[in-house]
């Protein structure tokens, strides 16, 4: 029996566990988005820990990682009555579509996704995993499975839709129309925030330490690393990523958390010093930071809510996935389970 297309085109996002806390940048590049976008589409959200474990990692760290992931997915605004948020580990089908589509992939396909490459060449060929190698194909896995419409896409994930789609298109070719090959929607562009100490390199979970916001912490704690940010030579506040990276970073964080026009903040700032904008922005990240933090740290403290949510969660999205991997696995000709 077809399944019935939803009322709404759907789309489906999620984000790997590997840090205690996300940061400014997870927001406004990811969450932000995601909050708008669960308006227009019937949305899944959900935590890619099956990804995670493709490297090194501590089983503790994980579990506890996945709450507080989810913690601060809620607290940012996505509303489980809107869109379905679960853990990835908890819809089996994910790993059983992985399989089937690893068998319709060529080994050098799967050899020249860049991530792999970058991520084996960093940590040395032996230490990179067979599931690292295949893991674009377990993310292919994770996008059919709900036939979505558009899936957000930044500029590093672009090869790998595209594998996806190739996938689904050679699927369909050999057995039958099954999955809807789909689009990426392109993520708007959002403001790039860096580093606060070396403001040459992006805000990242890994790098960490003190140029980085996380959003569970303490706002105050935030705010003392704002005001210790690193600027740049001069006294003039301008807007000028290559000359001044330091300064344009502020006034960039600035602008998204207070709505305000970059161009709008330099004229304000005109004659004003680099500990006037300091201040600002320390001030303007704290009425930010503070309920996010507030409401995540609370719902971390209540890890039985978390799970019914999850639960939940992984219940509506198995109403998709399992009808879709019984069409799946009757169309390659394995024998239907006996009931």
């Amino acid at each position: 029996m077809p399944e019935t297309p939803p009322a709404r085109p759907r789309l489906l996002s999620g984000m790997q566990p590997t840090s205690d806390s996300l940061h400014l940048g997870n927001y406004i590049g990811a969450l932000a988005n995601w909050v708008e976008l669960q308006e227009q589409f019937e949305a899944y959200f959900f935590i890619a820990d099956l990804h995670t474990i493709t490297m090194g990692h501590d089983p503790k760290a994980l579990r506890a990682r996945s709450h507080r992931y989810i913690a601060q997915y809620l607290a940012a605004g996505i509303d489980p009555a809107k869109s379905v948020l679960f853990a990835q580990s908890h819809v089996p089908e994910h790993p059983r579509l992985s399989w089937v589509l690893e068998c319709l992939t060529g080994f050098g396909e799967a050899g020249r996704m860049t991530q792999f490459k970058d991520k084996s060449q960093k940590d040395g060929t032996e230490g990179a995993t067979v599931g690292l190698f295949t893991y674009p194909i377990l993310q292919a896995a994770d996008i059919l499975l709900y036939r979505p419409a558009v899936v957000p896409v930044g500029e590093d994930q672009r090869q790998h839709l595209e594998l996806t789609r190739d996938l689904a298109q050679r699927f369909n070719k050999r057995f039958g129309k099954t999955f809807r090959v789909p689009e990426a929607h392109i993520v708007k562009a959002t403001a790039k925030i860096v580093d606060l100490q070396n403001p040459d390199k992006k805000m990242s979970g890994s790098i960490g330490g003190p140029g980085c916001l996380w959003l569970l912490d303490d706002p105050k704690v935030s705010a003392k690393k704002i005001r210790s940010a690193v600027t740049d030579t001069g006294r003039e506040v301008t807007f000028d990523p290559a000359g001044k990276p330091g300064v344009s970073n502020l006034l960039t964080i600035l602008s998204v958390l207070s709505s305000t026009p970059v161009e709008t903040l330099v004229e304000k700032f005109a004659g004003a010093g680099y500990g006037d904008l300091k201040k600002e922005v320390a001030a303007a990240y704290e009425e930010f930071a503070g309920p996010i933090a507030e409401k995540a740290n609370a719902l971390i403290a209540d890890p039985g809510t978390l799970d019914d949510i999850l639960a939940d969660g992984a219940a509506r999205a198995q109403e998709t996935t399992a009808r879709v991997l019984a069409e799946v696995y009757d169309r390659v000709g394995f024998l239907p389970p006996k009931r």
